[in-house]
């Protein structure tokens, strides 16, 4: 019998002939001629398959076990559990003695009596492989198992890696050998078969015990019985043969080889053994409950954007494959800004005014303004891959996993023209002409070159729709042919850099004068939520955030994101649209959007061919938008039902408003109502004059009616460059 040394594991000069013996077998460098002379017949030393054993580094680097990440809301409730691989790593004391003995019996039974290497093993299979003429069997021990899974765990989802972790070759094995060696010297038995059984596959999804344990049995590893424990032990050697889910036969018949090979180690005794056997297998299974498809009340494109966010931004690493890294790796707990009563009320008032098998979506997002909190985001079409699911964020912009064009804002555009020109010194009580149609103008100053009119032209929404306005008038009755008049005079430029200031940046091919209208490039409701946040906020305009607080695997903070507040415009400026947008609410095409008891603001939009309808809209302490429309921006709304109401044509006043209306209330409900400045001496026109021109006709938010439209889903037209763009669709 071999000395024992403390630990387990065989004396020092054992040690060191299992060593030397190991080395030679498996790497072929002395196997031919000292340690086994007829082992070369084997064909186990093919020249130019051996890395030299004393070349290869001397510390494995183990990389950090992928586990489950948590992401919770903003007051440490649960959203979702997302994870590369399912595992949660648990000491030893926390796994039952029955499932460290089954597991020893049936790998390796010699576990604590041999070293890195078995030499009894080896010659065994050595013989076998002979008689075979290939390689039936091998001869790894428990800590060269292991050191084979960490190769593996490195190696991650990238197949090419996978297969030269698994690679049968003597190469592989010579390093697997090496460092186990390391493994057992600096490790010992008893931490190496804790990083075993919580590094190995189990099948069913579900790495390392503790996973294993709460797919099958639905309890945590260090309950588990002596017969639940012979089962897991019995599926390692093969997941897919041996899963007791799909084929019980097989996994019983290999439950009782582990229960026959415990009671010949005697680690349990013969009536145990006959009474283990007489026992069918009972499961009971959890189902994997992984990613953001689990997130509670509607929040899993919140949970993708938490995701989203991660894997862009370098506060969580400096190159997108560290931070892709990082997060499979998980193991982290990540709180966020999401605010529990205000994602139910969001998710509420979708149910409520939208079906999720609708011909059309919804998307709702709200920000805090002042921080750039996203507090709720989701949408009729559930994160998913079934039918009326999706895996597009309808809130997020493309980056972000949002649609490729995102959606034609229509009329709510028309308040940042109103704030460029309010910037650039003109009056909130500028009148313009304002006729029903007219002709684009002939050309407008850009920032690069100037827009010249190919003919192109212009309505307002109905025909009653006649000037002279002013600022507040139009702007509540979203008369159209102000804005481009205001546009005109002011020049795209100042627009340009106002909207970019309020993180809606325009390429150059959309600085045309259809922006005025929103009818050039697409927006994400996220994106125009933020931009109000930014006239609630007194002109400070926030970049939209997600996560507050992230540890990491080992309880450590990570850095985060913060959100970047600059200044977007004059608080002078930001009242006199708060002054404005009230009105809309109040007395304009956003009455059906108003709330009771506390301030908001707001504007509708409409699109082209009703492809889109938004309301946008704020108090002092919440910002909101609302988007209905096809997904691809291909559903013209007209003769249309939206949650079992019928509609002969969609507005952003009559669908949008209402939707915007009980998902801020819900969220507001016993919160503070503060009230805004207001800008005293604007007109808001004469109202026997606002009477007889349609004020407070449903739905009337204009923003419709121009020539050259772009293709559904995609910008808007624009011409050649040096000059000529063309204006997309009026909206």
């Amino acid at each position: 019998m071999a000395m024992k040394r403390s630990g387990g594991g065989a004396s020092s000069g054992a040690q060191q002939a299992a060593k030397f013996l190991g080395v030679s077998v498996l790497s072929g460098v002395l196997l031919a001629g000292l340690a086994l002379p007829a082992v070369g017949a084997f064909g186990l030393a093919a020249k130019g398959t051996v890395e030299g054993f004393d070349e290869l580094p001397a510390n494995l680097k183990t990389p950090p076990l992928s586990q489950r990440t948590i992401i919770l809301d903003s007051e440490g409730g649960e959203i979702a559990k997302v994870y590369s691989r399912d595992r949660t790593v648990v000491p030893l004391s926390r796994i039952s003695p029955y499932m460290q003995k089954a597991i020893v019996a049936i790998e390796d039974a010699r576990f604590y009596e041999h070293g890195a290497v078995d030499l009894k093993g080896v010659l065994r299979a050595l013989n076998r492989n002979a008689q075979s003429g290939g390689v039936s069997e091998g001869a790894s021990t428990l800590t060269q198992q292991y050191v084979k899974n960490v190769f593996i765990e490195e190696a991650g989802d990238d197949p090419d890696k996978v297969a030269v972790a698994t690679q049968q070759t003597i190469g592989r094995k010579v390093k697997e050998l090496k460092y186990a060696i390391q493994v057992e010297k600096e490790l010992g038995k008893q931490r190496i078969l804790a990083n075993y059984l919580n590094i190995t596959f189990f099948g069913q999804q579900a790495y390392g015990v503790e996973a294993a344990s709460q797919r099958y049995f639905s309890k945590h590893a260090k309950d588990l019985s002596l017969g639940e424990s012979a089962l897991l032990a019995g599926i390692v050697q093969s997941p897919s043969r041996f899963d007791p889910v799909n084929a019980p036969k097989e996994a019983t018949k290999r439950r009782n080889l582990v229960l026959q090979r415990m009671a010949d180690l005697k680690n349990i005794t013969p009536a145990q053994l006959a009474a283990e056997k007489a026992k069918p297998i009972k499961l009971n299974v959890s189902r994997p409950k992984s990613g953001c498809i689990t997130a509670v009340n509607g929040a899993g494109f919140f949970c993708d954007y938490v995701r989203q966010t991660f894997l862009q931004d370098p506060a969580f690493g400096k190159t997108k494959e560290a931070r892709a890294k990082r997060w499979n790796e998980g193991g982290m707990t990540i709180r966020t800004t999401l605010d529990p009563q205000t994602q139910k009320s969001v998710q509420k008032s979708i149910t409520d005014h939208v079906y999720q098998g609708d011909q059309v979506a919804t998307a709702v997002s709200i920000v805090e303004p002042g921080s750039g909190k996203v507090l709720g985001m989701g949408q009729s079409k559930p994160y998913g891959f079934g039918k009326n699911q999706t895996q597009i964020n309808l809130s997020a912009d493309h980056a972000m996993g949002g649609s490729t064009f995102g959606f034609q804002p229509g009329s709510t555009f028309k308040p940042i023209i109103a704030a460029a020109a309010l910037e650039e010194g003109k009056s909130a009580n500028q009148v313009y002409s304002s006729p029903y149609s007219m002709p684009y103008p002939s050309e407008i100053e850009g920032c690069k070159n100037t827009w010249k009119n190919g003919g192109d032209t212009l309505t307002n929404e109905n025909r009653s729709e006649v000037g002279p306005y002013g600022m507040a008038e139009a702007t509540a009755k979203s008369v159209n042919t102000y804005f481009v008049q205001l546009l005109e005079d002011v020049g795209l430029c100042p627009a340009v850099k106002m909207a970019d200031k309020l993180g809606l940046t325009l390429t150059p091919k959309n600085q045309v004068p259809a922006m005025a209208i929103g009818g050039s490039q697409g927006m994400a409701p996220l994106n125009m939520a933020a931009a109000y946040a930014a006239f609630a906020n007194r002109g400070t305009y926030c970049t939209p955030v997600v996560i507050t607080s992230a540890l990491g695997p080992n309880g450590k903070p990570l850095n985060i994101p913060k959100s970047r507040c600059s200044r977007a415009m004059s608080e002078q400026t930001a009242e006199t649209i708060n002054t404005l947008l009230k009105g809309v609410v109040e007395d304009g095409t956003g009455k059906e959007a108003g709330l009771s008891g506390r301030d908001s603001a707001g504007k509708t939009g409409t699109t082209d061919e009703r492809k889109a309808a938004w309301f946008v809209g704020y108090t002092p302490n919440m910002a909101g938008a609302v988007w209905v429309g096809g997904a691809g921006d291909e559903v013209e709304m007209e003769d249309i039902t939206i949650g079992g109401v019928y509609h002969a044509k969609v507005f952003g006043g009559d669908t949008p408003g209402p939707i915007w209306r009980d998902a801020m209330g819900g969220a507001l409900e016993n919160r503070s109502a503060p009230t805004f400045d207001m800008v005293p001496g604007i007109d808001t026109g004469d109202s026997d004059k606002a009477d007889k021109k349609g004020k407070g006709r449903k739905g009337g938010d204009s923003g419709r009616k121009g020539n050259k439209p772009g293709k559904a889903g995609k910008p808007a037209k624009s011409g050649k460059s040096g000059g000529n763009d063309k204006p997309g669709r009026g909206h």
